[in-house]
């Protein structure tokens, strides 16, 4: 059976070395005016994040300020992904896996915290863009366990196919990829190349840990 992979990005298929937490700082900073709370961004929602900083500087939320956050913070990311220092980096397998999982008939997807326009620069910066013609995102719904309709969803609009939630597999590397596949029902591969341990990724109920994306098959 052909499935619908649907990856997360961060920590999964690339590494920014930091790029987007620095430029979520510099952007809180701006315009909070501060950088705020320690963020814990392993599988968090760009616009979770946003409106946890609301929270955290008592402001009620407003969209046209989270909207001025994502045009100062994409601009930064994007400078901080040109710069060598951070040391970012496709992350082993990832390419070979997406070549293989297209030559064998599969259909590719993106189910991803970030919001869709650092979501394009990120996959973009790091050469991925062309496998990647649809997904959810941070700014279809702050809770990251509302993406998974909308992937499917999109991906049945882009493909002309049907899926069915029997048919999908989410590839991801935090406790919240693993919530989010089990919210609609579908299995999540954990891969333990990001904050997250193999024995941490079982515990939350992943239904298969690997060390790396390196000689994955379905």
């Amino acid at each position: 059976m052909k499935k619908l992979i649907l990856f997360d990005i961060d920590c999964t298929l690339i590494d920014t070395g930091g790029a987007g937490m620095s430029a979520l700082n510099e952007a809180a900073l701006e315009i909070f005016g501060s950088e705020g709370p320690p963020l814990d961004l392993a599988g968090s929602t760009d616009s979770g994040i946003v409106r946890g900083l609301f929270e955290h500087f008592d402001r009620p939320y407003d969209p046209k300020i989270e909207e001025e956050f994502y045009q100062c913070y994409l601009p930064l990311m994007q400078r901080n992904l040109h710069d060598s220092s951070f040391g970012g980096s496709v992350l082993d397998g990832s390419i070979d896996l997406i070549a293989r999982l297209e030559d064998d008939g599969h259909t590719l997807g993106l189910m991803t915290g970030n919001i869709e326009r650092g979501a394009v620069i990120k996959v973009g910066h790091y050469g991925l863009s062309e496998h990647f013609q649809f997904g959810s995102y941070g700014d279809d719904h702050w809770d990251r366990n509302k993406l998974g309709p909308i992937a499917i969803q999109r991906a049945n609009l882009t493909t002309g196919k049907n899926f069915t939630v029997a048919e999908v597999i989410v590839i991801g590397d935090t406790p919240k990829d693993v919530a989010c596949a089990h919210a609609i029902g579908a299995p999540c591969i954990a891969v333990a190349t990001g904050a997250f341990n193999e024995d941490q990724l079982r515990e939350c109920g992943a239904d298969r840990v690997i060390s790396s994306l390196v000689g994955l098959t379905l």
